[in-house]
């Protein structure tokens, strides 16, 4: 097969690092640590498939749960989960279809990672109100100097 075919073949994508996912999560759990809320921080690959983690003390395990599901929504509906309530509640039969697709949820705090406009993954940020979870991801990816919001 030549150059040419194979190249119709393949997309090449950028991915997302181990060493930068930990990095993010450190920011968010920072960010929350200086304003002294309490939550659970996971990025995923832009497949959903959890990177880096971590809960501080005193937050319920079933909060790093939700955070994986936030991230997870954000890297592979390619929208922050609040966008994505948006759109499930626009529509009854949505949000009834909603009910029935394990993993995504529409709470807010997650954001999708961007990378040079293409989705490289997402972050997921539970335990506070949603508005300061999506604070913490958005400060993580700023940190960085990635994207969250499309």
């Amino acid at each position: 097969m030549d150059q040419a075919n194979y190249a119709d073949l393949v997309e090449m994508k950028p991915v997302l690092r181990s060493a930068p996912a930990l990095r993010l999560v450190h920011h968010a759990l920072d960010h929350a640590a200086s304003r002294g809320w309490l939550v659970a921080v996971v990025v995923v690959d832009a497949g959903g498939e959890v990177l880096a983690s971590a809960r501080m003390d005193g937050v319920a395990a079933q909060t790093l749960g939700f955070a994986t599901d936030k991230a997870f929504t954000a890297a592979t509906m390619q929208r922050s989960t609040a966008d994505f309530f948006a759109r499930m509640n626009s529509m009854d039969e949505l949000r009834v279809g909603l009910a029935n697709r394990p993993r995504l949820i529409t709470w807010e705090g997650g954001l999708p990672i961007l990378h040079n406009g293409a989705i490289v993954g997402g972050v997921g940020v539970s335990g506070a109100q949603g508005h300061e979870d999506a604070e913490c991801a958005q400060a993580a990816l700023h940190s960085l100097g990635l994207a969250g919001q499309i």
